[in-house]
């Protein structure tokens, strides 16, 4: 118990000190310097990480998730999910989050295992009932115990939602014995 206790405090302070390292300047002395690293990486901030399984992709060398949707606006949005700006790119073990707005980027840096989708943006209920990678559907979605979950259409998502507690949790063995290039035909 003391130490699931000592690691949770460990990396939500190791995600406070990234997020504080990466967030951009407020002041307008360092407004220039912001700018200027967001112009030579491309992003609005990086927060570095290894993925912890794969991510869904529309191809094996991409890197855009949840197909550019705000991850963000799933949780404060009007039940529409909006679709991200380049300009408010963030990278976040190895991939890119797209978000609608300043508020949202900064609210992703913040906590961005809260935003990012279970299993990596990968259909919930394949990777539950089948032990599968399917691609997720941004518009297809469930917030479950402050969680997002896509799922493959409106019909798997009718499956899914027969028993959500017992896929998620055969989703949840099954998905890290996945990597993160199996679903791509090479």
């Amino acid at each position: 118990m003391k130490n699931s206790v000592f690691k949770s405090v460990l990396v939500s302070a190791l995600l406070a000190t990234a997020a504080a390292c990466s967030a951009p300047a407020t002041d307008s002395a360092d407004a220039g310097e912001t700018t200027e690293a967001v112009a030579a990486t491309g992003y609005y901030a990086d927060l570095g990480g290894e993925a912890t399984g794969p991510v869904y992709r529309k191809a094996k060398a991409d890197t855009l998730a949840v197909s550019g949707y705000d991850v963000v606006s799933y949780f404060t949005g009007e039940g529409v999910p909006a679709e991200g700006s380049e300009e408010f790119t963030i990278r976040y073990e190895g991939y890119d989050y797209r978000f609608a707005s300043e508020d949202n980027a900064k609210a992703f840096i913040e906590d961005p295992a809260k935003y990012a989708p279970a299993y990596g943006g990968y259909c919930a209920w394949a990777i539950g009932a089948n032990d599968a990678l399917a691609p997720g559907d941004p518009q297809v979605y469930e917030i479950v115990d402050g969680k997002l979950y896509l799922n493959f259409n409106e019909d798997v998502q009718g499956r899914w939602q027969a028993d959500i507690p017992g896929f998620i949790e055969k989703a949840d063995v099954n998905y890290p014995t996945h990597n993160a290039d199996e679903h791509y035909q090479d």
